[in-house]
Order: structure tokens, then sequence, then C-alpha cells
């Protein structure tokens, strides 16, 4: 016996699904919502269901002095690895495309029909990420959304709150 069982992990509190390193393996349970979002100078995001007309005063710059606006999908899944539901919100083009080719594909359809793994490997600008989806299934697990509200991302507000 040891002080900790040796395949421990700590537990994810987030409500929100963040790609780890290696597989990443979820079920979506809801449909998307899209819009646009940015970071202020603390750290914070703002989104908007309509593009922002004007670059934001408040926007954060990198540290080429850049800022960046981006289009987001959230949505909400199951994650296997954190075995609890949670929010995924995806900014990168490389994964959107991906599942996008999936709902585009007759033979696959509605991704809330089957299992996505996405593979995160490399880190910063050299993160690539690798999307799959597996064969079609019944989703087995438990998981009551009906009181989370997705659109409650766009007032800053917790969607979990009811």
């Amino acid at each position: 016996m040891s002080f900790l069982e040796k395949d421990y992990k700590m537990p994810v509190s987030s409500n929100y699904l963040k790609f780890v390193e290696g597989k990443n393996k979820f079920r979506v349970l809801s449909d998307a919502i899209t819009g646009w979002e940015y970071w202020t100078t603390e750290n914070k995001p703002v989104r908007s269901e309509e593009p922002f007309e004007e670059m934001p005063e408040d926007i954060k710059k990198d540290k080429e002095g850049k800022s960046r606006i981006n289009h987001f999908w959230a949505f909400i899944v199951y994650s296997y690895e954190n075995k609890r539901v949670q929010i995924l919100e995806l900014t990168q083009k490389s994964i959107m495309n991906a599942i996008k080719s999936y709902l585009d594909e007759p033979d696959w359809g509605d991704v809330k029909e089957y299992d996505i793994v996405v593979t995160r490997s490399g880190a910063g600008f050299d993160t690539e990420y690798q999307v799959i989806a597996n064969p079609h299934t019944k989703f087995a697990e438990k998981a009551d959304i009906s009181k989370i509200r997705l659109e409650a991302i766009f007032a800053n507000e917790d969607p979990f709150q009811g």
C-alpha cells in the first residue's frame, strides 16, 4: 500500500473542459452557440453573439503588442476523463473544421451520436490537435444538462447557475 493509489489523479473542479496533453474523449450533449470573444487587460473574457465592430479599448495585447478577437463555439459535453458534464469552448480552427467535416458527412451527421477524441500534442505555438470520431454508440452515462444555460456566457454569468 502506498500513500496514494498508483493511478490517482487530482479531481477537476472546473466547469470548462481544457484539453490536456494526450487524448481528450468527450460526448457532445447540446447544440452549439457561436460568437466572438476577446480577453481584457484584467484577463477576463468578453463575449458577443455579433462580431465586434471596433477594437475594444480594454483588449489584452500579447508580447508583440498584437490583440485577437476569436470566433468561438461553446457547447455542453461529457468528459470521460473528468467524469463530469462541462462546457467546451473552441476557438481552434483545426478542431472546428474537423468537427464540421464530420457534421457535413452524411455517414457521421449529428455529433451528439458518437464520441469525439481530440489528441493534443506540443505546447504554445507548436500545439497540434488531431480529431477523430469513434463509431456511433448510445450514450451510457448519466448527465443532466437541463439547468445549464449556455447563453449566460454572453452576459459573463455562470451557465451552471440555472
